[in-house]
C-alpha cells in the first residue's frame, strides 16, 4: 500500500477511535439545526410585528443559519482535538516516528479531518435550510431562488473552513486547552465585539468568521462590508491558509 494511503488510513482510524471527536460532530449538527429551527419558528410567529425596514432586510436563508454561531464552536473543538489530542497524550512521538515526513503527517491528518468535516457540514447546511424554510412558511425562500443555493453550499464550506482554521491553530499551539482558550473567546466574544463597535468595525469585517459568513447571506441591503459573498469567502480562505502554513512551519522546526 502506498505511504500516503497508509497515512490517510491511519488518521481515519485515529478519528474513529476517539469518541470525543465523533461526538463533537454530532453536537455541531444538532445545535446548528435545532437553534436555526427555533429562531425560524420565532421569526415566522412575529414577522408581522417587524418594522418595515426589518421586513425589507429580512433574509430567510440567513435566518435559518442562526445556529451556525454555536455550531461552529463544536466544529472548532473537533478541529482542535484532531490535531492536539496526540500532543496531550504523548502519542505524537509515536506518530512522528512512524511518519517522519512531517509534511505528509500533517497533510494526512488535515485531509481526512477536512473531508469528514465537509460531509458533515454540507449535510448540516442543507438540513438546516430546509427545516428553517419549512418553519418560516410563506416567508421562507426556495433553493432555486437567486443566491440561495450559493448561500446553502457556502454554509457548508464556511463550517469546513472554520474546522481547518482550528486545526491550523492547534498545530501551532499544540495544547488543546490553549488552542480552545484562544479560539473560543475569539469567535464567540471578541469577533462580535469588534464588528459591532464603530471604531473597530472596518477591522472586524476582515476577521475570518465575519468575512466568511457573508457567503451565507442572500439579502445584503444593509451590508456595509467592501466585498461581496465570494470576496468574504476568499478573505476567510486566506486566514485558513495562513494558519495551516504557520502550523506546518512550526511542526517542522520544533521537537515533538
Amino acid at each position: 500500500m502506498p505511504v500516503v494511503a497508509q497515512v490517510l488510513r491511519s488518521e481515519w482510524t485515529k478519528i474513529r477511535s476517539v469518541r470525543s471527536t465523533v461526538w463533537t460532530l454530532g453536537i455541531a449538527v444538532v445545535v446548528t439545526v435545532a437553534l436555526g429551527a427555533l429562531v425560524s419558528a420565532l421569526v415566522e410567529r412575529d414577522y408581522h410585528g417587524l418594522s418595515p425596514h426589518d421586513q425589507l432586510t429580512f433574509d430567510p436563508t440567513f435566518t435559518s443559519f442562526a445556529g451556525t454561531g454555536l455550531g461552529q464552536l463544536a466544529m472548532i473543538v473537533f478541529g482542535v482535538l484532531v490535531v492536539s489530542n496526540e500532543y496531550s497524550t504523548g502519542m505524537i512521538r509515536t506518530s512522528l516516528a512512524a511518519v517522519p515526513q512531517r509534511g505528509l503527517f500533517l497533510f494526512g491528518k488535515l485531509t481526512v479531518a477536512t473531508l469528514l468535516a465537509l460531509v458533515v457540514s454540507m449535510a448540516t447546511s442543507f438540513i438546516t435550510f430546509f427545516v428553517g424554510q419549512a418553519l418560516l412558511g410563506a416567508h421562507g425562500a426556495h433553493l432555486g431562488d437567486p443566491g440561495v443555493l450559493r448561500a446553502v453550499v457556502g454554509g457548508g464550506l464556511y463550517m469546513t473552513l472554520i474546522t481547518v482554521f482550528a486545526m491550523g491553530v492547534a498545530a501551532m499551539l499544540r495544547s488543546p486547552l490553549l488552542s480552545l482558550g484562544v479560539l473560543m473567546p475569539f469567535f464567540f466574544l471578541v469577533s462580535n465585539i469588534l464588528v459591532n463597535v464603530p471604531a473597530t468595525r472596518k477591522a472586524g469585517d476582515y476577521l475570518p468568521d465575519q468575512a466568511g459568513q457573508k457567503i451565507m447571506q442572500v439579502v445584503t441591503v444593509d451590508n456595509t462590508a467592501p466585498y461581496g459573498p465570494w470576496g468574504g469567502f476568499a478573505i476567510m480562505a486566506l486566514w485558513v491558509v495562513a494558519a495551516v502554513a504557520a502550523g506546518y512551519l512550526l511542526l517542522r522546526r520544533r521537537d515533538a
